[in-house]
């Protein structure tokens, strides 16, 4: 336990850090960061020294704690700045959780006359959730064996970490690769014609898979074909395993079950779209695919931006934005969802389920990438699948009962949970935002996206008598 005091007094710490870098970068704001810096780094300094010099003990049932408590953590120390700046205190969670979670559903507006400390701190914390995110679920996911993520420990750390030794120097590499892809984003962002603090933040929050933006009317601001085809790279690049990277890099190998899987599901999925979009409104071929493609690309993994609103395309284009919203991109990324190796397992257990009831004297295994799925896996994977559906309904019903159209509640519960950001409807589509809506349902939102960010059984084991016995 003494460990999981010191890691949450270094992330005060470390937060209260950074709250002081934006008071010193933008003055306009530093009364709310310095405020907030003060605040943060005393709060972590005093557990520290509490804390006193903790034994370096690590059981595996301090994860689940370590890492519900980290986060929990992160996003309310960074709801203070927004707070003390001028946002109410729900909506300054609401939004610091946004953040975090990488999910980009927001409650301000006028974000085009909002100071510039505001927006870099929001870029701020989707760059910080989304490297944060790549490291519990190489590092402590699979360990944890939550919803099937052993698999993915499988394969990192056959085709990952082994080459570099240990795993500090594979997370080194990681937050290296990161960092390139996020500094290769701003650089092409600036040669598109984005100004370089736009260029620096959307490019945080792209790779990030956040979606956040300086503008009200997202990444629409740009009209530009070049800015758009180059975020929908970097979105998908985002949505991509970074352990992936690191093998094509050492190995020259592309080989993996689910990138090809994402590619080939964005692209197949935008070609409908495109063909739909050419039929029903007569756009142009390239504008209906480049429209297409950003939105589905932005869906799938997670990251939220829109250049339009796509609830207008019709009924097919809505049903199937829905559909996306539930799908995710890989595991090893920064996107949220379901995630594309889970639905992988699922599809060839079923798959293997369905060749044994039709031939029971045949013994058919679900494989990934040549390998056997162990039972284990098939288990966790659906388990998984259902907590993660049954939260979205439990939070589209509670959601209901405050009030909320029966739209906007299913939406709101399932881009909550999958970390999206937009919804459907007038009110929390693509158009809009979540600000209108009550304190209670910006609260459960908050949650809806905390839980879905920790892949929910990380959390949820946390609500037994069984775990605290054993801890």
């Amino acid at each position: 336990m003494n460990f999981i005091i010191m890691v949450s007094g270094i992330t005060c710490v470390t937060m209260g850090g950074l709250m002081g870098l934006v008071a010193i970068i933008f003055p306009q704001t530093a009364g709310a960061f310095g405020e907030s810096f003060l605040i943060a780094g005393l709060l972590g300094g005093l557990i520290l020294i509490a804390n006193g010099r903790p034994k370096m003990s690590f059981r595996p049932q301090f994860g689940f704690l370590l890492t519900a408590s980290v986060w929990m953590i992160a996003a309310l120390a960074g709801a203070l700045p927004l707070y003390l700046w001028g946002l109410s205190p729900v909506d300054a969670f609401f939004e610091a959780m946004s953040g975090i979670t990488t999910t980009g559903s927001t409650v301000m507006t006028g974000l085009n006359e909002t100071p510039r400390g505001i927006l870099l701190w929001r870029a701020m914390l989707q760059s910080i959730g989304g490297i944060g995110f790549i490291v519990t679920g190489v590092a402590l996911l699979p360990i944890l064996k939550v919803g099937g993520m052993q698999l993915f420990r499988t394969e990192s750390s056959e085709k990952g970490d082994k080459e570099f030794g240990n795993a500090a120097r594979f997370a080194l590499a990681t937050l290296t690769m990161y960092g390139i892809l996020m500094g290769l984003c701003a650089i092409l962002y600036g040669i598109g014609g984005m100004k370089p603090f736009d260029a620096l933040t959307h490019a945080m929050t792209t790779l990030s898979t956040g979606g956040y933006s300086n503008y009200d009317a997202s990444f629409g601001y740009f009209d530009s074909a070049f800015l758009q085809y180059t975020a929908t790279v970097f979105m998908l690049l985002g949505g991509l395993p970074f352990a992936w990277y690191i093998r094509v890099i050492l190995k020259r190998s592309f080989r993996s079950g689910q990138v090809g899987m994402l590619l080939t599901f964005v692209l197949s999925t935008s070609v409908l779209l495109t063909i739909w979009l050419t039929i029903t409104s007569g756009k142009p071929i390239e504008q209906a695919f480049r429209e297409s493609v950003f939105n589905v690309a932005s869906v799938v993994t997670t990251t939220g931006f829109a250049t339009t609103d796509y609830t207008t395309w019709g009924s097919f284009a809505v049903a199937t934005f829905v559909i996306l919203t539930v799908v995710g991109g890989c595991t090893g990324s920064t996107s949220g969802g379901a995630k594309m190796m889970r639905w992988i397992v699922f599809f060839r257990a079923t798959q293997a389920e369905l060749a044994h009831v039709r031939t029971p004297h045949v013994v058919a295994f679900a494989r990934y990438e040549g390998r056997k799925i162990e039972d284990d896996v098939i288990s966790s994977v659906i388990t998984f699948f259902l907590f993660y559906f049954g939260t979205m309904a439990v939070l589209a019903i509670s959601l209901s009962l405050l009030g909320l159209d029966f739209q906007t509640a299913v939406s709101g519960a399932l881009t909550a949970v999958a970390n999206v950001g937009p919804g459907v409807g007038p009110i929390i589509g693509p158009a809009g935002n979540f600000q209108s809506l009550s304190d209670p349902a910006k609260t459960l939102l908050a949650i809806g996206m905390y839980l879905g960010r920790l892949e929910l059984l990380t959390v949820f084991v946390l609500l037994t008598p069984l775990y605290w016995r054993e801890i």
